[in-house]
This record gives C-alpha cells, sequence and structure tokens, in this order.
C-alpha cells in the first residue's frame, strides 16, 4: 500500500494517555485457540479485561506448562507465557484467574490437532494471481451491507472512499469466472477488521487481527472460501500488514503499554524514503525517521522492537495460516519494518510451513533497491532478510517504457533488456511477482493511454516474463483510470451489484474489445497454464536490435520465443542472430491465433506488437 492520499482531520492520538474504556472483567484472549504439534513449543496470550493485571493466572492440562506471566502497564492486560510439548493432546483445559475478594474468571482454552495435509501449498512461478478488493468485486450478500456498530455506516457507491458492498460471498460467487481466465491463485487485499471512520474499505488499517470484517463475511466463511478454493485448484494469498495498525483497534484504545507504538513528541510521517535504510553515508535520523514515522494519522506506526508486539504479530499469522489453510502472504509496506523483526518472523512462518510463499511489497526505484530486501545478502547487505521475493515494479515500469517510451541506448525497449539482464542481484528473480498495476496505481489500459495494441503487447509481457504474473482486477475487461486519487483505480466490477445495468463476468454483457481483451488474456493465461517452459522454464535474451526486443522461454519440452516490436512501423526479425536457441528449429505456432509459421527466418512484426511463437523442428 503506498502512502494514502487522503485528507484526514483529526486531533493527533494521545498515546501517553490510556483510553480506559468500561471492559468487562474478561474482554478477550489471543489466540483464543491454538493447535498441538507446532515445532516451536511457545504460544504467549494476550488477555484483556477490567483490571485482569491484578489477577494471579494458572492453568493444570497434561503437556502444557505456564512458564511465565507478565503484567505490564496497563493494568487491563495480562501476557502469559505457554509451552506446549509434544506429548500435549488435542483438548479444552481451564485458565482460572484469581484475584482477592473477587470471584474466579476463568476461561476455556483449547488445543487442536494440526491439519498438515491442508493449505500452505505455496504460490510460485507455475502460478498467476488475481488481484481484487473485494469491497468492489461483487456483493454477494446484501445482508452484511450495514452491520450495527461499525464507525462507517451504510453504502455509498457514488464515493470512491465509501464503502460499496463487496464481500467474500461475492468472490466465492465468481471462482468459476476467474477459473475459466486463468488464474490459478487470488490475493485480495486485507479482510480482516478495518473498523475506522472513513475509507475503511481498503483494509489496510487493522482493528481486530483475529477477526474477519462482518461487512466482508465471518471467520468461518473465508475458510470456507479458501476450502472452495482449493477444490478448484485455486490458491488463496493473504495480505498481512505489519507496519502500522488503526487507529480504532482496541489495542490502540485501550494500549498496552506506550512501547506497542513508536512515540514522537508531535506526530511524524514516515519521511517515505527507502534510501535512508540502505545509505551507507545516511544520517540516523532520516533511517529512524523512515522507519518509526507513521504511515498515517489513522494508522498507528507498531513498535517492532517490542516482544509482546512481535509474538503478537507473528502468532496471529501463523494462526490464520493453519485456520484456513492459506497458501501465500503478501507482506505489506516492507521496507518500513524493522528488518531483524522480519527476518525472525520469516524464519518461524517457514519452519511451521515449508510450502508456504513470501512476498513483499517493494515500491522502490531501482533493482539494487528491490534486491536489497531479498534473502541471501546478494547486494552486500551483510544481513539476510529472509524474504524470498518482492513485487517487481522496476519490470512494470520497464515495460510501460518500452510501451510507450522512444528508443534509446537505455530507454525504450532497451528498458527492460537492461532491467533483466540486472537479475543476477538476486537470489532467485523467479520468485518475484511481476504486474503491471495494482490497487495503488494507475490502471494499465491508462498507462498505454487505451492503446489496445499496447495493451495486448504488456499483457503478453507480462503473461511470459520470468517470475510469478499478477494481474488486478478487472484489467481483462478494459478498466481504467488514473492513480490520482487513488479512488480512481479501485471501481467496482460492473455485474458484481444486483443493479447492475451491465454484467461484465459474461461475454453478453461485454463489449465487443473487452471480450476481444478478455479472449487475449483467457488464451494466453490457460497456455501458461499448461506450458512449462513459460511457468519454471530458463530464460534467455538478446539486445534489442532496430527496436524488437526478443526473449525466449524454454525447458526441455518447449521453446517459446516472444518478440516485441518498439518502433513506429511494422519491422522484419531475422531470426539467423537467434541460432543460439533456435537451432533446429524451422517452423512455429503463433500461440494467440493458433495460426501456423512454416518459414521462421524472417518475422514480419507490426509497430507496437509482441509475437509469441512455439517453436516446432
Amino acid at each position: 500500500m503506498t502512502r494514502p492520499k487522503l485528507k484526514i482531520t483529526l486531533a493527533l492520538l494521545l498515546l501517553s494517555q490510556y483510553v480506559l474504556a468500561q471492559l468487562p472483567a474478561l474482554e478477550r484472549v489471543e489466540p483464543a485457540f491454538w493447535w498441538v504439534g507446532f515445532k516451536n513449543p511457545k504460544v504467549q496470550l494476550i488477555v484483556h479485561g477490567d483490571k485482569i493485571g491484578a489477577s494471579q493466572a494458572s492453568l493444570n492440562y497434561a503437556g502444557v506448562k505456564l512458564t511465565a506471566v507478565h503484567k505490564v502497564e496497563n493494568t487491563n492486560y495480562l501476557f502469559l507465557d505457554l509451552a506446549i510439548s509434544a506429548a500435549a493432546r488435542p483438548g479444552k483445559f481451564p485458565i482460572t484467574f484469581k484475584q482477592t475478594g473477587k470471584k474466579d474468571l476463568v476461561y476455556n482454552y483449547e488445543l487442536k490437532q494440526r491439519n498438515t495435509a491442508q493449505g500452505a501449498q505455496g504460490v510460485t512461478n507455475k502460478d498467476l494471481i488475481y488481484l481484487l478488493m473485494p469491497d468492489r468485486f461483487s456483493n454477494g450478500d446484501p445482508s452484511n451491507d450495514v452491520v450495527k456498530g461499525m464507525l462507517e455506516a451504510g453504502l455509498h457507491r457514488d464515493s470512491m472512499y465509501s464503502r460499496h458492498g463487496g464481500d467474500i460471498q461475492g468472490v466465492i460467487n465468481h471462482l468459476d469466472y476467474l477459473k475459466d481466465l486463468g488464474v490459478t491463485a487470488i490475493w485480495m487485499t486485507p479482510e480482516i477488521e478495518n473498523n475506522e471512520p472513513h475509507a475503511s474499505y481498503h483494509g489496510y488499517a487493522v482493528t481486530d487481527y483475529y477477526k474477519i470484517d462482518p461487512r466482508y463475511g465471518t471467520n468461518e466463511l473465508f475458510k470456507s472460501y479458501v476450502a472452495k478454493c482449493h477444490a478448484m485448484g485455486l490458491k488463496v494469498i493473504k495480505d498481512l500488514v505489519h507496519n502500522h495498525i488503526g487507529t480504532e483497534s482496541w489495542l490502540i484504545q485501550d494500549i498496552p503499554m506506550k512501547s506497542w507504538v513508536h512515540q514522537w513528541p508531535k506526530y511524524t510521517n514516515s519521511n517515505f524514503r527507502d534510501a535512508a535504510v540502505m545509505d551507507p553515508h545516511g544520517a540516523a535520523a532520516d533511517k529512524k525517521q523512515m522507519l518509526d514515522g507513521w504511515f498515517d494519522k489513522r494508522m498507528a506506526d507498531l513498535n517492532q522492537n517490542n516482544p509482546y508486539v512481535q509474538n503478537y504479530l507473528t502468532q496471529n499469522h501463523i494462526w490464520w495460516i493453519e485456520y484456513a489453510g492459506i497458501d501465500g502472504l503478501r507482506l505489506d509496506t516492507y521496507p518500513y519494518n524493522d528488518a531483524v523483526y522480519m527476518a525472525d518472523w520469516s524464519k518461524k512462518v517457514k519452519a511451521e510451513f515449508p510450502r508456504l510463499s513470501i512476498f513483499g511489497e517493494t515500491l522502490v526505484w531501482s533493482v539494487a533497491n528491490q534486491a536489497f530486501f531479498t534473502q541471501g545478502n546478494t547486494v552486500n547487505r551483510g544481513f539476510d532478510t529472509q524474504l524470498p521475493g518482492i513485487t517487481d515494479a522496476q519490470i512494470k515500469d520497464a515495460i510501460a517504457e518500452a510501451l510507450n517510451g522512444k528508443e534509446g541506448w537505455t530507454d525504450g525497449v532497451n528498458r527492460i533488456y537492461n532491467i533483466v539482464a540486472q537479475d543476477f542481484m538476486y537470489q532467485d528473480p523467479t520468485r518475484n511477482t511481476v504486474f503491471l498495476d495494482n490497487h495503488d496505481m494507475s490502471r494499465f489500459y491508462s498507462i498505454v493511454n487505451e492503446d489496445f495494441t499496447k495493451f495486448k503487447s504488456g499483457m503478453a509481457m507480462l503473461l511470459t516474463m520470468r517470475g510469478v504474473p499478477q494481474m488486478y482486477y478487472g484489467d481483462e475487461i478494459l478498466l481504467k483510470g488514473y492513480s490520482n486519487p487513488d479512488g480512481l483505480v479501485r471501481e467496482d466490477f460492473p455485474g458484481g451489484w444486483e443493479a447492475d445495468k451491465k454484467n461484465k463476468f459474461t461475454a453478453e454483457g461485454r463489449d465487443k474489445k473487452e471480450n476481444e481483451a478478455f479472449n487475449y488474456i483467457r488464451t494466453l493465461a490457460n497456455y501458461r497454464k499448461r506450458t512449462t517452459a513459460l511457468q519454471t522454464g530458463k530464460l534467455m535474451q538478446y539486445i534489442p536490435r532496430n527496436g524488437i526486443y526478443t526473449y525466449f522461454r524454454y525447458d526441455d519440452k518447449k521453446t517459446v520465443m516472444i518478440a516485441y516490436n518498439g518502433s513506429e512501423k511494422e519491422s522484419a526479425l531475422d531470426t539467423d542472430y537467434f541460432s543460439e536457441r533456435m537451432a533446429g528449429f524451422n517452423s512455429g505456432t503463433d500461440v494467440i491465433t493458433g495460426q501456423k509459421i512454416s518459414n521462421i527466418k524472417q518475422l514480419l512484426i507490426p509497430a507496437k506488437t509482441t509475437l509469441i511463437i512455439e517453436l516446432s523442428k
């Protein structure tokens, strides 16, 4: 998530004072339940209730030991350290809270058996990710449009920053549509509760980490959604926010301790300068403001040096993966996090779910800046982040330059060549997520000035490039919009609401050009799904010649040639130059049209067009 562009006029939150609400004696215990069988036997419970800190806690259950009870600044909290041995069995047991002169409080805690057969499959370069915002995709359950007690009431579809009513059931209702398109993995922006008074639809100001936002559905519905996806051969990515928390969260309204979030004498934004984190000549003050400054007045900056915060976040993420069977994680605003904590977090998560895939959002300004955050200490950072992959904004920008720019030594199509040539900086560039747009930036169709030929060429490169391709909802039907403000690129998917006049989930509801775009992407996405050369195959690229950028994806089964003509006129491509990769091949098939090409010695490529040819011997 990029820096929000909302104009918020709110008084500065005074975190030095506790907002002591009228609490029940035992308001909540989190995580509410846990599992036996994890490699890490430790779990820390956060207990919240009226003056619960004055209590003495105890439990008696075979294989479980209460190793420590932590009392903190706010007496409405206790933190309990439990050790769960390998001998512990699933079951329920009481945790008792005693306080002199008061009736005992009892919480019946449950340990469940892990389901090692479910989920955490990993999202890899074999997949195609479809990113959607649940509030803007489809309203499948109007009964949850208005939920009593939520701070932002009602639906206002005519307002870009209000809630529109999309929900998890709406996504479930259109899984067939996504499957048909060729999608293999779905990434929703955060589904958990964002009970904020304004713009709560985007999901990045969390107010309850263990609860699906009731306007989207329930925890049980989310778990059912994941199961339905798996049954259809679709994977699920969960969007996590480590860096900040919504100021309406109960953890902020009744904060456990001052050091739960970063404190400043007066409100201080992050400077949003990732270079400050990596600059060997940089000032400590700049780095501190980058990492510890708040993202927004409604998004308090979590103190990831606080061990209680660390445990809380890490356990919550493990809880969701195990509870729902999630396959992959996208990490929001990755450069703003504490690097040491994030490396520890990654180790702990991967220890429990070895196949789980993880990629971090790194909207930074060079390949080196991106590689700085990836695992392997490949750019002499002196530290291993343990982050497998990143969002490859440099590939995105290079494709846009190739489509819109004029040819130069480093411009036009040469930009793509030069960016891909820097893959040596990554431990494994195929773990990076490649994309053309997302919920924080202008839509791709608008980026290419609604030029349909350029649109198809960009999609062709996206779906044939190394890495894990990601599409943004509505790209396939030519949704457009510039991200100033960002609400303009977050419109409703037409047909997702019963009152919509057109249903673009169906061919009948789309116009001729929209169907052409949909069918182009569907053809290529499904070809990619059955062609390992485009998934896990090697990539060989050639220095562009005469404005044409050519690369090959290949393995021992197939060789696919991709050639993009970035010039303003039709050009001939003589293929003798590519003999290192084309030796033995004498014909081919146009992947999009299915047309046979008997002579591949010379190819005529129209202006701004990408050819994708499966070579034959």
